[in-house]
Formats: C-alpha cells, structure tokens, sequence
C-alpha cells in the first residue's frame, strides 16, 4: 500500500486528519503518539514535522506527502502537486518597518546600500531577489522574522502571514507578495514508484476520494416539488452543475420534482426564489463527496 507522510502536529496535523477522515481513510494509530497509523485499510501514515516532509517523499521514504506549498517551495527538491487542498493559506511577504519609507521592491534597490533580510525561508528568498536584480544578504533565521527589524538584525523580512495583523502589531508594512501557499498532495516527479500501475492506481482513486470532499464542502443537495409551468423560471435558480435534474411525480400533473446542487452561501436566497415560483416540499442536505 501507498505510504503517505502526514504532518505530526498544529493546525496543518488537524485539518488533514479531518479531511482522510471524512473520505473514509480514518487514522487508525495505537495511540496519540504513535509515529504511523493505518489510513482505513488502504494506506500507510507516518507523522513527520511538515518541513521534513518535501525531503521524506523526494528520497522515496514516502510515496505521498501533504504539507505546504511554502514548504516544498523552500526544500528545492523535484517534486509534484496532484491536489490543492484548500488549507493552511498563507501568503509569504516581503515586509519592512512603517517608517523605512519602502513602498515596494524597487525602493529597496534604490537604497544604494545592500540590505539584510531575516527569514525561515532562505532559498525561496535568495531567488525571488535574484530573479529582481536587487542585492540583498539573507539572514536565516529559526522563527519570529518580524522581530529582527526592530533589533537591527535586519532591515527587512520575508515573512508568512494570513491576515497581516501580526506584521501591522510589529510594526511593520507588507511591500510585495513572495508566494501563496496552502496544504497540497505532493509524490516525487513522475508519481510515486514511476512505471508501477498499481501505484498508479492508488494514487489516482487517493486524488479522487480527497478532491470529492473538498468539492462537496460548502454546496448542499436541494429537493423542491415545482409547478410544471413554472420550469423555464427555476432553471434559472437552480443551474446546478448541469442544470436540475426534473422527475415525474407519480399521480402529478401539475407539480414536478426537481434536484440540484446548489451553493450553501446561496441557499437562503434560493428558497426564498423557489418558494416565490409555487415551490414547495423544499428540503435541504448536506453533500459528503462530490464526483462530477
């Protein structure tokens, strides 16, 4: 079975446990602290630190892995995204003090000095200010990047950020976008144990089973009793993936029974819509996976 490399800790851990759990590849471990799990019977977890697993997959520890996009970016290694899964967004920033008067990147090599930039992420930072021409020194750091500008450490960060309140509390001003990251399925170019297609196989249904959950979430399944003459207008509310999908209602000639997909963000409106039309018999449901 595929071995599969799966963060050992923080909220990266939590949300992909969630969603193997709600694809029905549920941990099954001999305790909290154990190192490997079962995945529902069908693949092998190990729990690693999220940094180290670019370097688990890339050198064939692991056949799969999920972690950052951040992270995979920063390992250098030859590696391959089969799926975005939606969490763990970040964005990775160049950040400087209020009062530096840096606006952007062309100001920091309008300086006419060299400047030092403190960071976790070392390498994705040497080439993003390579790539601009602009001389930098990079000062590598463990943790806590948004400090250094006020020790003088450095005079800038590039630094990982969700919202920006942490920069704005230190102080500090977000001046370009390095990257965007989020948790992804990753296997070493060409998949895991290239040639073998049963690998293959697994993996291809792994990607399948992850991505119908994640499809599914936010959309809800909607059942209404419509009048027939009514259609033209609730083909309109309800477009569904490909349009609703319209039954006979035994004994019915006025009413139909129509099925759709629908938006939850939406759906407060969408009744609202269906019961102006004569809709009625409305019910709605959650959708656990969603394969088109």
């Amino acid at each position: 079975m595929l071995r599969i490399a799966l963060p050992n800790k923080g909220r990266l851990s939590e949300d992909t446990r969630e969603l193997f759990n709600d694809a029905g590849l549920e941990v099954r471990s001999s305790g909290e602290r154990a190192l490997t799990a079962s995945l529902g019977g069908e693949f092998e977890a190990i729990f690693v630190r999220a940094q180290d697993i670019p370097e688990f997959v890339a050198d064939g520890a692991a056949d799969v892995g999920v972690t950052g996009w951040d992270l995979v970016n920063e390992s250098g290694r030859d590696l391959s995204s089969h799926l975005d899964l939606g969490f763990g967004k970040c964005r990775l920033v160049v950040a400087a003090r209020e009062e530096s008067g840096i606006r952007s990147i062309e100001d920091i090599g309008r300086t006419g000095t060299r400047m030092r930039v403190a960071t976790v992420f070392p390498n994705i930072t040497r080439r993003f200010f390579e790539e601009r021409g602009c001389p930098v020194d990079v000062v590598p750091v463990s943790g806590a990047a948004e400090i250094a500008p006020h020790l003088g450490i450095a005079d800038i960060v590039v630094d990982l950020t969700s919202t920006g309140s942490t920069l704005r509390v230190n102080g500090l001003r977000e001046v370009d976008i390095v990257l965007r990251s989020s948790a992804h399925l990753i296997t070493a170019k060409g998949g895991p144990r290239q040639g073998d297609p049963e690998r293959k196989q697994e993996l291809d249904d792994l990607v399948t089973a992850l991505a119908s959950v994640i499809r599914a979430r936010g959309q809800r399944y909607l059942m209404a009793n419509v009048p027939r003459t009514s259609l033209d207008q609730v083909r309109t509310v309800l477009p569904g993936l490909n349009g609703p999908t319209v039954i006979e209602i035994a004994e019915s000639s006025q009413f139909v029974a129509v099925h759709a997909v629908v938006s939850a963000s939406t759906i407060y409106r969408t009744i609202s819509q269906l019961r102006a039309l004569g809709g009625e018999g409305i019910l709605v449901t959650r959708i656990e996976r969603l394969v088109p």
